[in-house]
């Protein structure tokens, strides 16, 4: 494989892709994968994964007195994690809570979430984190939706919820923490103390129950940009199974480097990741927490996103990866440039939870030319990463989300369910151990996008011969232009390339003949003072014509994006709700 980015080396790879892949996954390797039944259907498996959260919860033990979580001046080691986990768990027991049963966490991100989320599933309760951006109504919801019998909030959160308590007839305890005491709630610090003591609690046994790899365990509710959020039901198998995709990954980037993956060293400095995306997205719960969990990282949490305060934080506590989102990334890159920071602690930035354009990877190189880039795609329902990629063969596929993970598998299908010819463009179906079992409450939903095992993602990808995914639109969003399909995302990608622009969407403006062409709002970089022709002219050079947003609007500040950093369309349509052009031809874009 050839490619122009000069930070590939000459004679890249020394392995061909799927001979690292069966090398890794052979019996007796670190990745040996074997094929059992789930739910009456062959599904590959990690061997060597860890079957249940409770054992992921063990291995977390094990690490003992090393940092686990800083929050401000606040700081947690894995004792003191699991001790206040175990605590709350046998508080839960005594207070009622059966296997099954849900606990609700409406926290943001702090050293309290974890141990949430860890006591409920230690209680045999299925863990059910609430968006913390939600207001009063939608946590309401969450609570009634999922027949949560328990509630763990914080201060801001549960002043949202409390005028709605009477609303959710199956809550029978709220536990709050980081607030005055409210005679409607328990404090949680009654039962586990304040952080800085976790570690002074007497051990304790684990509750005495029976968990199988198959047992409902977390309840993570989607989204919702285009309706009533769905929630989708994990297993502990299909959380567990995540912790296993960045080890593989990097190990994949060594041998195909020709290089022998190291083996795992307690002795070696701590990994020491900056925690940016919420915890109640799988993201930032399954893929950061369970990754810090079983590796033994020190999370780094942040109480709300700064650019220049996590520039801060990176050099204090000597932070070795950072990610989230790509808009997150951009930015992190965009501070440091600006700010004439180099970040020697950092060699690593991961991101997901949204496509990200091919030139992310190429402005990293640029200013952080020590880190080692890595992305790859999942979704609520496929319990955070399916697909990923890091250094030579992200650079090389820079518009690609990566390869599924070797017990992740694919199918890409036309309208008719038929498989499409390699290379061409048809809906993402996947299946795998990670993929949840269903939708709460919810029959219908469930039946509608899963099936024998195969969820249909709504996604519109390719697939080159080695695997490498890459994401050309959502199904829902692709435009039709007088029968012409355009891709958003290829359309934005362009856009990215233009140095000034930072953010941007393709959305739909209404054509009386065509039917729709596309319109793009964009964000500039500050100081940046191109105008919406340029942007034009310069898209038109990477674009079919047809392809070319005829109109440009320049929007002051950030675009909207939900938790997980997907755009939020629905109020951005309104741009260009009912503007058209009659006689067909390219308005003047404007800001």
């Amino acid at each position: 494989m050839t490619s122009a980015d000069p930070r590939i080396p000459a004679g890249w790879p020394a392995l061909p892709f799927r001979d690292a892949e069966a090398r890794l996954t052979a019996p007796g390797a670190p990745f040996e994968i074997a094929t059992i039944a789930i739910r009456g259907v062959p599904t590959r498996i990690w061997v060597k994964a860890p079957p249940t959260l409770r054992d992921l919860f063990r291995i977390a033990c094990g690490h003992g007195e090393k940092t686990f979580v800083v929050y401000r001046d606040e700081r947690v080691t894995f004792t003191g994690f699991a001790r206040a986990a175990t605590a709350l768990a046998e508080a839960l027991v005594a207070a009622g809570i059966r296997k099954g049963d849900r606990v609700a966490i409406a926290l943001r991100n702090l050293p309290e979430w974890p141990v949430s989320y860890f006591g409920a599933l230690l209680a045999g309760a299925i863990a059910t984190p609430l968006n913390a951006w939600w207001t009063g109504p939608e946590l309401a919801y969450g609570l009634r939706h999922s027949g949560a019998r328990v509630l763990i909030a914080d201060g801001e959160r549960f002043e949202r919820i409390a005028p709605h308590l009477p609303e959710c007839p199956a809550l029978e305890r709220v536990f709050t923490t980081r607030m005055r005491p409210d005679p409607r709630a328990h404090p949680l610090a009654d039962v586990i103390g304040p952080a800085q003591t976790w570690g002074t609690l007497p051990d304790a046994p684990l509750p005495d129950l029976a968990i199988d790899p198959e047992d409902d365990a977390t309840l993570f509710y989607t989204s919702g940009t285009t309706g009533t959020p769905k929630g989708a039901v994990g297993t502990h198998r299909a959380a567990a199974t995540t912790v296993m995709a960045y080890p593989y990954s990097a190990a994949r980037t060594c041998l195909r480097r020709g290089v022998t993956p190291p083996k795992p060293d307690p002795s070696a400095p701590q990994r020491v990741a900056l925690l940016v995306i919420p915890l109640f997205h799988v993201t930032g719960c399954h893929a950061s927490l369970g990754a810090a969990l079983y590796g033994g990282h020190r999370l780094v949490m942040m109480h709300r996103w700064d650019a220049n305060e996590a520039l801060d934080l990176i050099e204090r506590e000597g932070c070795t990866s950072a990610g989230g989102v790509p808009t997150i990334a951009w930015q992190l890159a965009t501070a440091a440039r600006e700010a004439g920071r180099s970040l020697p602690s950092l060699d690593a930035v991961t991101y997901g939870g949204a496509p990200a354009a091919g030139d992310l990877v190429r402005t990293l190189g640029a200013v952080l030319p020590k880190v080692v880039p890595g992305t790859g795609w999942g979704m609520t329902e496929t319990s955070a990463t399916f697909t990923h990629h890091q250094g030579e063969d992200y650079l090389a596929h820079p518009d690609s989300c990566g390869p599924p993970l070797p017990v992740c598998e694919v199918r890409i299908v036309d309208p008719l369910g038929d498989a499409v010819a390699p290379g061409c463009v048809g809906e993402l179906c996947v299946k795998g151990p990670n993929v949840v079992r269903g939708y709460w409450d919810d029959p219908a939903a469930t039946a509608a996008v899963f099936s024998a095992g195969w969820l249909r993602t709504g996604d519109l990808v390719r697939a080159d011969a080695d695997g490498f995914l890459t994401i050309v639109d959502r199904l829902k969003d692709m435009l039709i232009r007088g029968g012409e399909n355009i891709y958003c995302c290829e359309v934005e990608n362009a856009l990215y390339a233009h140095p000034d622009v930072i953010d941007a969407v393709v959305l739909p403006v209404p054509h009386p003949t065509l039917g729709e062409e596309p319109g793009a709002i964009v964000t500039l970089a500050e100081g940046a003072t191109t105008g919406p022709e340029a942007i034009r002219a310069f898209a038109a050079e990477r674009l079919a014509a047809f392809k070319v947003p005829v109109r440009i609007v320049i929007w002051d500040g950030p675009l909207p994006r939900n938790p997980a950093g997907k755009v939020l369309r629905a109020p951005l349509r309104k741009v260009f709700a009912g503007m058209s052009d009659q006689n067909g031809s390219p308005p003047s874009s404007g800001r």
